[in-house]
């Protein structure tokens, strides 16, 4: 966003990030194993790519890398503001602007813009026990890189995104693992390969081979959205059928391979890839655990059936609380309107990116707007390209506020959720993060990125209240 909004002329501009370096989850997650499961040329902005990546999908180091490189490759350093957090936002009406609160003082903006993502509050799980453990215990989120694993008993709760490829990387090394599942998750080949210099050398040398790259790697996951991940078809089951080949190709043992079986349709839950999860699970010192947890004991971990777990180190790869992210800081909109208030019992935005009742503001990744089957990239550089229309209006016209009618937002979230109710997500068979408290989608676009693209291809004026500047009062930073 900030990239985009200097080349389009916006100087003035500050950008607020809670960490002490940029990279958002690529800076936190640190955790052995992390990595994108998006191709990197894919996952990469596509108006600054990367020619040199290492792997077909990148590590987190290599990501968290590239995303420090943007910042001094695009000037944003004196636009930068490490190691602040925001902690409220209020809508001044008088004067037509944001005034921002932080833990390093106050900002005011004409426009205010969340690029918090929903992947960085930690779910901790209630389990009984839990802080009695005198172990090392920590979420993946915040690896404790200071304890030793070698030769350690340790348990890992919960077998999505981040356990999958947390325990091939620390199988090997450790004395003994136990792996809690309570679900278990659908898992598709990885075909990950390193990118020889000379494959480096011929994307760096000729931009049209690494757009030819992209092209295919987009179109690709596109076809799968279109034609199975969304929606229950011939395709799904065929889909299917592909993770159980891979299962039964990579597991013998046919009692652990009815364990790691999923009992819903594929696509109803994220869809995991991994060339190495099934074969650490086969490892000797490995322990598949598919009894329900009691509790948590000092040293260990009891089920219901009276077994004991004795271990040293335990691991919570338990996700993150995605529906309350942005909830969880105080944004006041136009005659007190509070965000979390307005919302209610359905989180939802007009396009996923702006909110009746909260002038000039706009969101990054918002409801509906993550992806479960393509580069989540591509979503937000529509949503950048969406608010740079809107900004540019607001110069063209002499406005003070933009933000949309309750009436378009209200279509909008109807159309949502007539796109909704015959997806996998309402009719898989299980819950997930994708979801709310009553089961509601909430987090995922339910289509394609085209789809997407082209609705966001520009606004439609008649679905925003526009303000004219009039007499207001000067002074505030534009973004």
């Amino acid at each position: 966003m900030a990239i985009r909004a200097r080349q389009s002329g916006i100087g003035s501009l500050f950008v607020v990030e809670k960490a002490d370096a940029v990279g958002g989850t690529w800076h936190e997650n640190t955790y052995p194993g992390a990595a994108c499961d998006i191709p990197a040329h894919l996952y990469a902005l596509s108006f600054a790519p990367k020619t040199d990546w290492s792997r077909t999908y990148a590590g987190q180091p290599e990501i968290a890398a590239y995303l420090r490189e943007l910042v001094e490759r695009f000037g944003l350093g004196n636009h930068l503001s490490l190691s602040t957090t925001v902690t409220g936002a209020v809508w001044d009406g008088t004067r037509a602007l944001w005034r921002v609160e932080t833990d390093r003082g106050p900002l005011e903006a004409r426009v205010l813009v969340s690029g918090m993502g929903a992947l960085h509050h930690p779910a901790i799980p209630a389990i009984p026990g839990l802080y009695t453990f005198l172990g090392a215990l920590f979420h993946t989120s915040s690896w404790n890189h200071g304890v030793a694993l070698a030769g350690k008993r340790v348990g890992i709760v919960g077998t999505g995104a981040s356990a999958i490829q947390v325990v091939p990387a620390i199988a090997p090394e450790v004395g003994r693992l136990v792996l809690f599942q309570r679900t278990p998750p659908w898992v598709m080949p990885r075909n990950d390969r390193p990118i020889g210099r000379r494959m480096q050398a011929l994307l760096r040398r000729l931009p049209p081979a690494r757009r030819a790259l992209r092209s295919v790697q987009f179109w690709v996951r596109e076809a799968r959205a279109a034609l199975g991940f969304i929606r229950v078809s011939r395709l799904t089951r065929l889909a299917e059928a592909a993770s159980r080949h891979h299962l039964r190709r990579q597991i013998a043992d046919p009692a652990l391979r009815a364990r790691l079986a999923p009992p819903y349709r594929l696509g109803c839950k994220r869809v995991l890839i991994s060339d190495d999860y099934y074969p650490a699970l086969t490892r000797p010192n490995v322990t598949l655990e598919t009894g329900t947890i009691r509790t948590v004991t000092p040293d260990g971990v009891t089920m219901t059936d009276g077994r004991h777990h004795p271990l040293d180190v335990l691991v919570l790869a338990t996700g993150f609380d995605v529906t309350a992210s942005l909830a969880r800081v105080p944004v006041v909109g136009r005659d007190g309107l509070i965000l979390a208030r307005a919302w209610g019992e359905r989180v939802a935005a007009h396009r996923g990116i702006a909110l009746a009742g909260f002038p000039n503001f706009f969101m990054l990744l918002g409801p509906n707007t993550g992806l479960g089957h393509n580069s989540v990239v591509l979503m937000i550089e529509a949503q950048v390209e969406y608010v740079l229309a809107c900004l540019a209006e607001m110069r063209t016209r002499d406005l003070a506020a933009i933000e949309p009618t309750p009436e378009a937002q209200a279509r909008d979230l109807a159309a949502l959720e007539a796109r909704l109710a015959g997806s996998i997500w309402q009719q898989g068979g299980c819950a997930s993060w994708y979801q709310d408290a009553h089961g509601r989608n909430v987090a995922l676009w339910p289509g394609t990125v085209v789809a997407y693209r082209r609705a966001m291809r520009a606004p439609d004026w008649d679905e925003f209240v526009l303000t004219p500047a009039g007499g207001r009062a000067g002074g505030a930073q534009e973004a």
